[in-house]
């Protein structure tokens, strides 16, 4: 008699398989952390465990490429909401000085709980202030602690007011103590075994607040290691006339000469590179994470997906920080993604089924991990999603339920599913120590924006 399967998730009203393959009454079998097989319904094997997603949407689990957890500590912050990127930015730094180990922690898992309520399985983390030790350590413990598939990229800023930077000295590092603290931090927690829960990437924050010397260091350690290399990229226009004054190049120029134009790359939002530069990035296998509500929100513009994807750029999803986006749903900007791509490029230049490929096999591919995540394969990591929407919400929607998805929102996670562990259950996350760090990140929250 056949081994049950330790969860089966079936009777899918549609199970997304890939961009290539989707069934009808579907259902998904894991075992061991890994899709052991996909079929249609009437063939399920036993399971030790059973999820129903009868009348619901089953995809693979959405990834974020691009966030800064630990601004949900300053969400909505009034005296920041309206204003440019930079005017924002200097505003926060002061309060984002007070960040300690258990800010870092708290402020992780209530993060963490809200991307995967969101859909979202797989998450990088760009933590680029350092006002004190071990705030890496303290994001990727409460990930452990949660089960979540986690991304940490260490983030770094050495170049202060004083140096001609805009952040305050107080958040920011040398140049040794970057590079010594990235090194030990791969060598601690990095893990390159597939199916890993727990990755290292390397993140000096932007061209405006590191030096060339960092950046050039930064690539040549991830190179000796084997991890990613992650930062901002051509976000603003004040990025052109800061580099063009500083380094006498556009900020892809510059990245180029720091080395790092290479498919061991991804950056984040990417929307003023010139037609040159695009190809070039292209060319080079760069990746780019888009992050539709924040650029909406600071009005700065966004990327050219459809022309990203059609050079063949690798292009995911990102809900950027909490305390610009203000919300960490990656249903949230796989639907902005949607919306955008048709306001820019009319009806035919975005489908809900493009979005969807873009919040997980690209968003995969952003990671390096296009061969175990964002799709449900047979041997794909057990990353996925039900989808929950309303039937208030749904009524009339009767012949395309990816097309229902993104349309008739909003839609929440019904049951989040990571490494075949059940996180989201119900639409609610099984993660006991919740209540705690909501109580926690009150008390932080609060005490962080009074201290200016």
């Amino acid at each position: 008699m056949p081994t049950a399967v330790e969860l089966l998730v079936r009777d899918a009203e549609l199970l997304v398989v890939d961009g290539a393959r989707e069934i009808p009454g579907g259902w998904v079998a894991v075992d061991g952390g890994r899709v052991t097989a996909v079929g249609a319904a009437g063939t399920e094997p036993e399971a030790v465990t059973t999820v129903s997603a009868a009348g619901r949407l089953v995809t693979p689990g959405l990834v974020n490429t691009h966030h800064h957890i630990y601004q949900n500590l300053t969400r909505s912050y009034a005296p920041a909401v309206n204003g440019t990127l930079f005017d924002w930015l200097t505003t926060l730094y002061p309060l984002w000085a007070a960040l300690d180990e258990e800010a870092a922690y708290v402020s992780a898992y209530v993060g963490m709980a809200e991307l995967l309520m969101g859909g979202c399985t797989t998450s990088s983390d760009h933590l680029y202030v350092h006002p004190r030790p071990g705030l890496v350590d303290a994001e990727i413990r409460a990930a452990r602690d949660i089960g979540f598939r986690f991304h940490a990229t260490r983030g770094s800023m050495t170049r202060s007011v004083e140096d001609g930077g805009l952040p305050p000295r107080s958040v920011t590092q040398t140049e040794d103590e970057v590079l010594a603290d990235s090194e030990r931090l791969i060598k601690t927690h990095h893990d390159p075994e597939p199916g890993a829960l727990i990755r290292v990437a390397l993140a000096p924050c932007s061209p405006f607040s590191v030096t060339r010397e960092l950046m050039t260091a930064t690539a040549e350690l991830a190179e000796r290691y084997d991890v990613r290399l992650h930062t901002h990229l051509a976000e603003d226009h004040d990025e052109d006339t800061y580099c063009l004054e500083t380094y006498g190049c556009r900020p892809v120029e510059y990245f180029e000469e720091a080395g790092w134009m290479s498919d061991r790359t991804w950056v984040a939002h990417c929307i003023y590179p010139n037609d040159a530069e695009l190809r070039r990035l292209a060319a080079a296998g760069v990746g780019v994470a888009h992050c539709p509500s924040s650029n909406m929100l600071i009005g700065g513009g966004t990327a050219r997906v459809k022309e990203m994807r059609e050079l063949g750029l690798p292009v995911g999803i990102g809900c950027d920080g909490s305390a610009s986006t203000d919300h960490a749903s990656l249903w949230m900007e796989t639907r902005g993604a949607l919306l955008l791509g048709r306001y820019r490029g009319g009806p035919g230049a975005m489908t809900a089924r493009d979005a969807l490929d873009i919040a997980t096999r690209g968003s995969a591919r952003c990671l390096g991990r296009a061969d175990e995540i964002g799709h449900l394969r047979p041997g794909a990591c057990a990353d996925l999603v039900v989808w929950d929407l309303h039937e208030v919400a749904l009524a009339g929607a009767l012949s395309d339920p990816v097309e229902a998805w993104l349309r008739c929102g909003p839609a929440r996670a019904w049951t989040t599913v990571v490494a075949g562990r059940v996180l989201v259950d119900r639409g609610e996350p099984v993660l006991p120590g919740l209540r705690d760090a909501l109580t926690d990140h009150r008390r932080i929250a609060r005490r962080m924006q009074e201290t200016v």
